[in-house]
């Protein structure tokens, strides 16, 4: 195994998947970062998690108002099923993730707020590490 509770990544030369998914990885890296107060860290998986989340919301465009005689009644009737995504489209979310930060730390960088860039730079590699 690679990496903790990772094992090779999957390929055509690989044939073993990972063991948890990138989503459960992330869940599991707060509470040691919560309990360590490392607040970048923390503040990234949080934002990590949270962008997985809305990716997963249903598209207010698709739901419709009708009469309050007509709405559904009790509890969850009027709830909507969440997209289920891949763990493609959960990897390409976090990567963006990532990206952003180093962009961002890049431009803050350029501009002298060096302070800035490295807390960027850290959440960025604190989201990296879960590849």
């Amino acid at each position: 195994m690679v990496g903790g509770n990772r094992s090779t990544p999957a390929g055509p030369e690989n044939s073993v998947v990972d063991v948890t998914s990138l989503r459960e990885r992330l869940r599991a890296a707060l509470k040691p970062a919560m309990k360590a107060r490392d607040a970048g860290a923390v503040s990234a998986l949080r934002s990590a998690l949270a962008a997985i989340d809305n990716a997963e919301a249903v598209d207010a465009g698709d739901v419709r108002a009708g009469a309050v005689e007509e709405s559904p009644v009790g509890l969850g009737a009027a709830e909507a099923a969440r997209r289920d995504l891949t763990e493609v489209e959960i990897e390409a979310i976090v990567r963006r993730e990532i990206d952003e930060r180093r962009s961002a730390a890049t431009e803050y960088d350029r501009l002298g707020a060096i302070d800035r860039r490295d807390r960027l730079t850290a959440e960025a590699d604190a989201l990296a590490v879960l590849f």
